[in-house]
């Protein structure tokens, strides 16, 4: 069966009461995407509760009733992404036998390991047997990786939120303008407050002080009580707790206060730190926005200045490990403007930085069961660009949110 009228079949199937028109009218697209083969990718723009992940579940029954050999792989960019991700299309039974669910870094590269079990380096594969791509949370990819996504010469879906922040620092951004949207957010979603006070950051670009569920609220900031709330999130400060700011003096002293209250005495980074990769480097595998946690550091070797550590991080949900120089003076600091001091080993240092705190726009690849976020907006933002800041920070929250704004 040709899959535009398995599509149309599937108008009787017991489950399709489920999508909206305009789910509808993207399958529609994009089944004549994939049948004609008219283009290497399409892109998928939907708003948070818009049922992206359904649409794509919808999909691959109709491809499997296509042509039952068909192999699908999907994959995001961190491996908190892909595990979401994963989780997500089991409860659509999403995936077939021959599927695969990964990070876009593990499903495209070989990575060759070195004496201590860390990436050495990494390298493109020769080929991937798969019938389609289809990557969620497209928004992340940078050119470089987007490029070699398309060598394989696979067809791609890239899916993802054109309603949050473009990437930082490149002109590239995928979803900026994409072909197919969802905008309608589903019943059972708009039930829920966190979609609730998505969709008033998206819209009004305000969110007033209230309580709008169970674990979902925003407080006055010049509250005493919210001083207490505050001082109590901070000395019980866990990795499962998303911190989130604009401004990078706020985040640095709001690491500073975690590291106290962790009786963490010294300025320097020490074993078990929070961190937060501040600039991607795609020999070593780390981008902007990726957290972990400082396994060793030691002096770096033919280093008589003392610009550089040799780190081991793990780095959240990945499957792989860092381990190289990172340079000393981005902890609790700007990073550094110009060209950067090469490292011993004749290759430009990694950037990091103590990571219990992130700006939202360093978070935009995360998400978490519990976020607390501090409103802040830049005085060069237009409305538009704080909607998006708004909307991009709740959003990046499953289950709890806390808020800590102005009234007004």
């Amino acid at each position: 069966m040709m899959i535009l009228a398995m599509i149309d079949v599937m108008a009787d199937d017991k489950l399709t009461y489920q999508l909206s028109q305009d789910q509808a009218n993207a399958l529609q697209t994009i089944g004549a995407w994939y049948k004609g083969k008219t283009a290497p990718f399409i892109t998928l723009g939907g708003y948070a509760g818009t049922g992206k992940t359904t649409l794509i579940a919808y999909l691959r029954k109709a491809l499997e009733d296509y042509e039952e050999t068909t192999k699908v792989a999907f994959c995001a960019f961190t491996g908190k992404a892909a595990r979401v991700l994963e989780g997500r299309l089991k409860e659509h039974n999403g995936t077939r036998y021959g599927d695969n669910v990964s990070t876009i870094h593990s499903l495209i590269y070989t990575a060759n390991l070195d004496e201590h079990g860390a990436v050495a380096n990494w390298q493109l594969k020769d080929k991937l047997e798969y019938d389609l791509i289809i990557v969620d949370e497209a928004s992340m990819l940078d050119e470089g990786i987007w490029t070699d996504l398309l060598s394989f010469e696979v067809p791609i879906l890239a899916v993802g939120d054109h309603g949050q922040l473009p990437p930082v620092g490149s002109a590239f951004n995928l979803m900026g303008e994409p072909e197919l949207r969802l905008d309608r957010i589903f019943r059972q979603e708009a039930g829920s407050a966190i979609i609730e006070v998505a969709t008033l950051a998206r819209m009004n670009g305000f969110i007033p002080v209230g309580e709008y569920g169970p674990g979902v609220r925003k407080l006055d900031r010049h509250d005493e009580e919210t001083n207490l709330i505050v001082q109590e999130i901070l000395e019980n400060y866990n990795p499962d707790t998303l911190l989130l700011c604009g401004y990078n003096n706020t985040r640095h002293k709001l690491n500073q206060a975690v590291r106290q209250y962790r009786d963490v005495e010294s300025p320097l980074p020490q074993n078990g730190d929070r961190v937060v990769c501040l600039r991607n480097n795609r020999t070593s595998k780390v981008y902007n926005g990726m957290t972990g946690t400082i396994n060793s550091l030691m002096d770096a070797i033919d280093d008589p200045e003392g610009l550089f550590w040799m780190a081991e991080i793990s780095l959240d949900n990945e499957d792989y490990r860092y381990y190289g120089h990172i340079l000393r003076s981005t902890f609790g600091a700007q990073p550094p403007d110009g060209r950067l001091p090469m490292a011993p080993d004749t290759t430009p240092p990694d950037l990091f930085d103590f990571g219990y705190c992130l700006t939202v726009h360093k978070a935009q690849g995360s998400q978490s069961s519990k976020v607390v976020l501090f409103e802040e907006r830049f005085s060069k933002m237009d409305d538009d660009d704080y909607r998006r800041w708004l909307y991009t920070a709740v959003t990046r929250a499953e289950t709890e949110l806390i808020i800590i704004g102005s009234a007004s």
